[in-house]
């Protein structure tokens, strides 16, 4: 029981000293802390989003390209639908017009591509704006702060003068903190996603490419 109470103490005193802090800073901490779980939302779900768009691309165009060399494209077309990530997608919809002419195939990974690709870049730019609207919210605050201290300065009684600088220097400081922290994090997520998104565009280029010269490589053999 004793070891029950010891460890809710530090717990209660970590959410009081949180809830000091945000009470501290004034309006203004409540709307960064809504901008900021914002972003977090959107950063949780692109993450899982480009988990599940993304892949090993070198090992499964080496698996793909096992089965068009066999010339089993109904098999490469069958490795490519038990996947949902986006290389995959994009190398069926060329893999389908393999029997045409190797300008219809690249018409159709263009087709599937510039469907594909906007999925994978969705919502990225929001990180950037939420980011930008947590700092300069914290700026808002800040300013909001001092005014206030110069407010106690020129007016306050000079009784409660100490309190009312304080407390406006307190504003002042934790919406500048919660801001910044606010703003780092979101962009910490937005450079980690965007270099995934980056990472699975620049492969459906590579093989998709590789693709094609595959399957041209193939068609002049049969010539």
């Amino acid at each position: 029981m004793e070891g029950t109470v010891t460890e809710v103490g530090p717990i209660m005193a970590m959410i009081n000293s949180v809830a000091m802090f945000i009470q501290k800073g004034g309006p203004f901490m409540v709307v960064i802390l809504i901008v900021w779980g914002i972003g977090g939302a959107i950063a949780l779900e692109r993450l899982s989003k480009l988990k599940k768009l993304d892949l090993d691309g070198p090992s499964f165009m080496n698996e793909l390209q096992r089965y068009v060399l066999s010339n089993d494209i109904q098999g490469a077309i069958r490795v490519c639908s038990g996947s949902v990530a986006a290389l995959p997608k994009v190398l069926k919809g060329g893999l389908k017009r393999a029997d045409q002419k190797i300008e219809q195939v690249q018409n159709a990974i263009d087709a599937t591509a510039l469907e594909v690709i906007p999925k994978v870049e969705l919502r990225l730019g929001y990180l950037q704006l939420v980011a930008n609207i947590s700092t300069l919210f914290g700026l808002l605050g800040t300013i909001a702060g001092l005014i206030k201290s110069f407010a106690a300065v020129a007016e306050a009684d000079p009784t409660m003068r100490a309190e009312v600088l304080s407390g406006g220097i307190a504003q002042a400081m934790n919406t500048t903190a919660l801001g910044l922290v606010s703003a780092i994090s979101i962009m910490v997520f937005h450079s980690i996603l965007s270099s995934k998104a980056e990472k699975i565009i620049n492969e459906i280029d590579e093989f998709s490419v590789k693709l094609l010269d595959l399957l041209g490589t193939k068609k002049e053999s049969v010539k």
